[in-house]
This record gives structure tokens, C-alpha cells and sequence, in this order.
């Protein structure tokens, strides 16, 4: 064996193995969370709004008691920014991911924690194994609140800076009006160029959900009501979320009562366990042709 050989060989035995993080697929991230369709909502329906998060005590032993809030997104889509007076903002919606989005947020929460005020906040593209969201959390509803625009990941007077009010401007451009609906939990009324629509993240499994929805397309009771049309669904985080085509013009409050009635309808529906008929089977086939799946 040559010299370089046995160099290379012996620099080879030597070196420490680096470990090989494997990426765990987990379909249903936010379960076991009080709020988990509305999670989904604020990943995947909605483009700026913000909620409170409270550290488990034994974080706020460690850290203190930082502020923590919840954002549908971060500029250039950041996991996590940690500000100057020490405040911590998540992003839900993020471009790089893991198979496990409750380990991502976990551990970007956790890499903000330990960033000084105001500093970069990086996190592993991989984070492997460790707490997730529901291990660093208080659990509880989300107290969601609605923004026109994105001027909450500023602080105040940062907008006086024209580079930074260009930049917002062209974020806040890319916003489709958005309501949060009272009429059913995780459910959002939202209005593009042509057409609005209602979507709403419901709470239920799969397979209970997609047969109370086929036995309502069968007895003609999936609509809205006149002028809406059902659109089809999204399978979202080990959800399904039901999309309906509303005319563009009534405001967002004029659907309250229809969607109302539908989750009523959809509630009484959904008790009854007995075997689907014929009707709604062929109903069934149709719903899952018209379904989406987000990831």
C-alpha cells in the first residue's frame, strides 16, 4: 500500500463519524394542540395575522419570560426573528421544512431563545430529534388577530426608512382580502379578482368528515346557498378543508349565516354512523376526484 494510501486511510479511521439525521414524515404535525384546525388555517389560508404563544414554566426559568408570538410569515419567509427588546416572532409558513413541521417550529423557537436579542436566528434544515411544538408550549385557543398588511414585523418607526416602505409596500400587495369567520372555528372568508371564496379547516377525521360531506352532496345540501358553488377540498396536515366559490361582491359578513346553517347541517350529519347508501358513495368517488392535498 503507498504512503498516501495508507495516509488517507488512516485520516479516514480517525475522523469521527458525522451522524446521519433521518427525516420522519408526520402527517398530522399540530395534533394534540386545543386549536389544531385553526394552525392549519393560519399556515395554509391565511396571509397575515398573529396570535400570542406562552413558554412551558421550565423555558421560562431558563430564558425568562419572553414575548413569543405567532406569524403566519417572516420576512423572506424566516423561521423565527428575535427583536431588539428580546421579542420572539415564529413564522408558521416557511420555505425549508422537515417531514415533522411541530419539530421545525420547536426547534426554531428554541435556536431564537438561545440568539441574543436582535441577532440572526439559524436553525438546522434537519433539526433530528427533540421537543416539538406541543413540548415547549402552553396549550390553549389561538387569540388570532387579523392584519391589512405586514407592518407587524416592524418596529415602531422603522417605516420612515424608504428602502423598508418599498418592501413592505410590494408584500402587502401580494395580500388577498381576508376574514375570519364567526360562524364556524377555522373557517375564512377570502376575495381574489374574480371570485371570493370560504374555506374552513374542519376539526374532524378524514375519512368521519369525508362521508358527512358525501351524504350532503347526495341530498343536495353541500352549497351555501344561490350564486356558490362547491369547489372541492384540500387534505391539509391530516385535515380536510372544504372550499366553496361565493360570488365576489356580498361582504364577508353576509356569509355568516349561511355557514351557520351548513355546519349545523354538517354537525347532524356527521353523528349518523350508519353505512353510506349508493347516492352518497358515488358522491363520495366525486369529492375525493376534486381533492387537493397540502403539504
Amino acid at each position: 500500500m503507498s504512503k498516501r494510501r495508507k495516509q488517507a486511510r488512516s485520516t479516514t479511521e480517525s475522523a469521527p463519524k458525522r451522524q446521519k439525521l433521518r427525516d420522519v414524515f408526520v402527517p398530522r404535525p399540530f395534533e394534540g394542540l386545543v386549536d389544531e384546525p385553526e394552525w392549519i388555517a393560519l399556515r395554509e389560508l391565511v396571509p397575515a395575522a398573529t396570535a400570542p404563544l406562552r413558554l412551558t414554566p421550565d423555558l421560562v426559568e431558563k430564558y425568562g419570560d419572553r414575548p413569543l408570538t405567532l406569524a403566519t410569515v417572516l420576512p423572506m419567509a424566516a423561521p423565527a426573528i428575535t427583536k431588539p427588546d428580546g421579542q420572539i416572532m415564529l413564522g408558521l409558513q416557511r420555505h425549508v421544512q422537515s417531514g415533522d413541521i411541530s419539530r421545525d417550529l420547536a426547534v426554531a423557537v428554541l435556536c431564537a431563545l438561545e440568539t441574543t436579542p436582535g441577532g440572526t436566528v439559524s436553525v438546522p434544515a434537519l433539526p433530528g430529534e427533540g421537543p416539538r411544538l406541543q413540548d415547549i408550549l402552553v396549550d390553549g385557543p389561538l387569540d388570532v388577530t387579523m392584519h391589512d398588511g405586514f407592518e407587524f414585523w416592524l418596529d415602531e418607526g422603522a417605516t420612515d426608512d424608504p428602502n423598508v416602505r418599498a418592501s413592505l409596500e410590494r408584500a402587502d400587495a401580494s395580500i388577498y382580502p381576508t376574514v375570519r369567520l364567526a360562524a364556524a372555528p377555522a373557517a375564512y372568508w377570502c376575495q381574489v379578482p374574480e371570485k371570493a371564496h370560504v374555506r374552513w379547516v374542519l376539526p374532524d377525521s378524514e375519512d368521519a368528515a369525508l362521508d358527512a360531506l358525501s351524504r350532503l352532496s347526495a341530498a343536495g345540501e353541500l352549497l351555501l346557498g344561490d350564486g356558490t358553488k362547491f369547489a372541492g377540498m384540500f387534505r391539509a396536515h391530516g385535515r380536510l378543508v372544504p372550499v366553496w366559490d361565493i360570488p365576489r361582491d356580498p361582504a364577508a359578513s353576509e356569509w355568516e349565516t349561511p355557514l351557520a346553517e351548513f355546519a349545523k347541517r354538517y354537525a347532524e350529519t356527521l353523528a349518523d354512523s350508519t353505512p353510506l347508501d349508493a347516492a352518497a358513495r358515488r358522491s363520495r368517488q366525486g369529492l375525493l376526484g376534486r381533492q387537493l392535498t397540502l403539504r
